[in-house]
C-alpha cells in the first residue's frame, strides 16, 4: 500500500528541490546517458555470509513458487500492470522486423499475452513455455484467440523441456521480479539463451539496472517496525529483529525522496553470465536537502535497445506505478543529513545458497555529517 502521511520536521532549515526525473509514461524512452558514477563488481556468493536462525526456517522458495502462478490472480495484476504489459506490446507490435518470420520462445509464459503478441506481429512459429497449472489456461486461450498453429504451449521447466526446434531467433520473457533478482528467474532465461538462442538472436529485454537512493519515512517505519518494541504493553522486539531483516516491496512516494537515485548494477541480458547476477557495488547517496533518512530504496529499470527506437520503462518512485513498486530497506539507525553530505556505502548482492529463488542483501553504510556520524552493515534477505 502507498504511504500517506506527515511528514517528519527536517531537523535543520529546508530548501525544496525540483524533480530531476520526470515521470515514466508507457514506452518510456531510456536515457542512454545516465551517468555511471560506479562500477559494481562480481561477488563469490560464499563471502556473504547471512546468519539464517536470526531470520527463521521455512519451506524452500522452490517449494511455493511455481504453485503461485498458477493461480489468475498473480495474473491479472501483471495484465493490469500497463507500464509493463503496455510497454512489451509496443515494443512487439511496432518494431514486428524482429518478430516476422522468426521462431521466437516465451519463457515463462503465464497466460500465453507475449505469445499472442509475437504471433499477431507475424511470428513464423512461438514456443511458449509455463512451468505452472497456467499452462493449462494458456493452451485454451491460444485456441480461443485462433492461434494453435502458431503457438505451441510447452508444461514444464526451461530446464527440463525438450524444444521441438534446435535453435529459436528471439526469446522474450517477463522475468523481473522484486528488487529486479528476487525468484531469480533470470538464470532461466540465461539457460534458454546458451541452449537455444542463434548467434545473431535477439533477447528482449536486453538490458536492466538497478538502483539506490534514500528516503525519509518515520512515520511508516514506526507502524511496519517499531511497533514490535511494545505490543498493548508487551516486549515483542524478537519479532522487530526480523522485520528489520526483510525488506518492504511498498510504493514510496516521490517528495519522501531525499538524495540523488545512483546506479548499482546494469546487466546485459545478451552478454551476461549466471554469475554476474551476484555482485558488490560502492554507492554515494547526496543529500538534496536537509532531512532525516530511515531507509534506503532500491528499484530497476528495463530498456530494449534492438527497437527502432529506445524503450523501456522505469520502477523507480518518481516514475508512473507499477506492480513491482519499490523495494525498502530500513535501516537501524536515523540519519541526520544536511543537504551536499552524502551517505557512502557497498551493497552486496547475492543468490540464497538454501533457498536459490530467494537474494541475500549486505548493506555496509556510513555518514560523517554535521550532525550525524554513523557506520554500520546490516542483512537482509528478500523471500
Amino acid at each position: 500500500m502507498g504511504r500517506k502521511k506527515n511528514k517528519q520536521q527536517s531537523p535543520v532549515a529546508s530548501d525544496d528541490h525540483s524533480d530531476k526525473q520526470a515521470a515514466a509514461d508507457l514506452n518510456v524512452e531510456v536515457d542512454e546517458t545516465i551517468e555511471e558514477t560506479t562500477e559494481s563488481s562480481n561477488v563469490d556468493v560464499s563471502m556473504v555470509e547471512f546468519d539464517d536462525s536470526a531470520i527463521g526456517i521455512e519451506k524452500t522458495s522452490a517449494d511455493y513458487y511455481f504453485d503461485s502462478y498458477s493461480h489468475f490472480g498473480i495474473h491479472e495484476e501483471m495484465l493490469k500492470d500497463v507500464v509493463r504489459t503496455k510497454t512489451y506490446q509496443n515494443v512487439i507490435y511496432k518494431n514486428t522486423f524482429l518478430f516476422k518470420d522468426k521462431v521466437v520462445l516465451d519463457v515463462g509464459a503465464g497466460t500465453g499475452i507475449l505469445s499472442l503478441f509475437c504471433a499477431k506481429a507475424g511470428a513464423k512459429h512461438v514456443y511458449a513455455v509455463e512451468c505452472s497449472d497456467m499452462a493449462d489456461m494458456a493452451k485454451e486461450i491460444v485456441d480461443a484467440n485462433g492461434f494453435p498453429n502458431v503457438i505451441t504451449v510447452l508444461k514444464g521447466k526451461i530446464e527440463e523441456i525438450d524444444l521441438p526446434v534446435p535453435q529459436v531467433d528471439v526469446i522474450v520473457s517477463e522475468w523481473m521480479g522484486y528488487f529486479l533478482l528476487y525468484e531469480n528467474m533470470l538464470n532461466t532465461v540465461l539457460y534458454a539463451r546458451d541452449k537455444w538462442l542463434v548467434k545473431s538472436g535477439v533477447v528482449l529485454p536486453d538490458k536492466a539496472s538497478l538502483y539506490l537512493t534514500a528516503i525519509e519515512d518515520a512515520d511508516y517505519k514506526e507502524d511496519k517496525i517499531e511497533f514490535w518494541k511494545s505490543v498493548y504493553g508487551f516486549d515483542m522486539s524478537c519479532i522487530r529483529k526480523q522485520a528489520m531483516m526483510e525488506p518492504l516491496v511498498d510504493t514510496v512516494d516521490q517528495n519522501q525522496v531525499v538524495t540523488n537515485c545512483q546506479l548499482l548494477k546494469t546487466m546485459d541480458i545478451s552478454k551476461m553470465t549466471p554469475g554476474d547476477a551476484s555482485f558488490s557495488a560502492p554507492f554515494k547517496l547526496v543529500a538534496e536537502r536537509n532531512d532525516y533518512i530511515h531507509a534506503l530504496v532500491a528499484y530497476f529499470d528495463v530498456s530494449f535497445t534492438k527497437c527502432h527506437k529506445l524503450t523501456g520503462f522505469s520502477t523507480g518512485p518518481r516514475s508512473r506505478a507499477t506492480h513491482w513498486k519499490q523495494t525498502v530497506l530500513y535501516l537501524e539507525d536515523v540519519l541526520t543529513i544536511c543537504e551536499g553530505e552524502a551517505v557512502v556505502g557497498s551493497m552486496a548482492v547475492a543468490q540464497n545458497k538454501r533457498n536459490p529463488r530467494d537474494v541475500d542483501i549486505m548493506l555496509k553504510y556510513s555518514l560523517n555529517g554535521q550532525h550525524c556520524v554513523v557506520s554500520r552493515t546490516q542483512c537482509y534477505r528478500m523471500r
